[in-house]
């Protein structure tokens, strides 16, 4: 399965699996990046750049794709802290900077990303 945006992305063919997760995580770029975001709606920045390569180097070269987004989240936010921590970095990505970040960074969602089960509260 391709991601139109991907796939188009430096003109290269990027392949995802089933979940949407890229195959190789070396394909990822800052300009791939770029794609992504427009299509969310969001432009990216120097700061933006600096959290996206933080999460592809922690969760690349420290402990693997698998960790719980909760864990990533406080990691993040006490590397960042200095710049505001979480508010700061919800100001970036608005929905979410393990989420959004995760996946502008070109990295498999994160367990417990999302919880399911707070469902609707009408």
């Amino acid at each position: 399965m391709t991601h139109p945006i991907l796939a188009a992305a430096e003109g290269r063919q990027l392949v995802q699996n089933y979940y949407g997760d890229w195959v190789e995580l070396d394909d990822w770029s800052h300009e791939i990046a770029r794609d992504l975001a427009r299509a969310e709606g969001i432009d990216l920045t120097g700061d933006h750049f600096r959290v996206l390569d933080w999460l592809r180097e922690h969760i690349i070269d420290h402990g693997g794709s698998r960790q719980d987004a909760r864990g990533i989240l406080l990691k993040l936010e006490a590397h960042f802290a200095a710049e505001g921590g979480g508010q700061w970095l919800y100001t970036l990505f608005p929905g979410g900077p393990v989420r959004v970040g995760m996946r502008l960074a070109g990295l498999p969602e994160a367990p417990h990303d999302a919880d399911p089960s707070f469902g609707s509260v009408r």
